[in-house]
């Protein structure tokens, strides 16, 4: 009867492993290394450097605002609201997209495709929120705030929109349709004024 020696498996030394272990630790740090000198976004870029200035805040969803005017109070607008406001908007190159030639309504909800409500960006949005009466803030507003990779008028896309906004008034939507009525009850009611009842001036039957 013949043995058969089985031959076991020879274990991987440990300084295989330790080599093996290091070869994966410098492909990683490699891969970092590389992650890091890659261009970065130039949004992005800027964003990071704006918000370590003095008198920058960012809020939690990476809006950026700087007070130039405090305002009155501590009340500020809401979705229900709509804002008066006068506004200037620029890219960061400087270039003027749009600016108000007088103080303009602003609905402060933000749009919303999908549920087909009409409104503003929901950077802005954020930002009208923040201010009370009388304020005026600089805001930065980041691409996926705004218009993300799309493009809008001049507006190319990736960009960061830079406003000056100042805080006039705000009144909510149920203040603004009651005055819409009572503007339209006035209109008819001059319009009525001057009318003749009906029939009058019409000739007397049989003539």
């Amino acid at each position: 009867m013949s043995t058969i020696t089985a031959v076991p498996l020879q274990p991987v030394k440990r300084r295989v492993l330790v080599y093996l272990w290091i070869g994966i630790l410098i492909a990683v740090v490699g891969a970092f290394a590389l992650a890091w000198r890659a261009p970065g976004d130039p949004a992005l870029d800027f964003l990071a450097k704006n918000r370590r200035v003095a008198g920058v805040v960012q809020t939690a969803s990476g809006l950026q605002y700087e007070v130039l005017q405090p305002g009155t109070g501590k009340a500020t607008p809401t979705d229900d609201d709509v804002a008066l406001v006068n506004y200037e908007g620029k890219l960061l190159d400087g270039t003027t997209f749009d600016k108000s030639q007088q103080p303009t309504p602003m609905p402060v909800i933000a749009a919303d495709e999908k549920a087909g409500r009409q409104g503003v960006v929901p950077g802005f949005s954020e930002a009208l929120k923040l201010m009370p009466k009388g304020s005026k803030y600089r805001f930065w507003i980041k691409p996926s705030l705004a218009y993300g990779d799309k493009v809008s008028g001049p507006i190319p896309p990736h960009s960061v929109l830079v406003f000056e906004v100042e805080m006039l008034e705000w009144k909510s939507m149920a203040e603004i349709r009651q005055m819409q009525m009572m503007q339209q009850m006035m209109q008819q009611q001059q319009g009525g004024a001057g009318a003749l009842p009906p029939g009058a001036g019409a000739p007397p039957a049989g003539q």
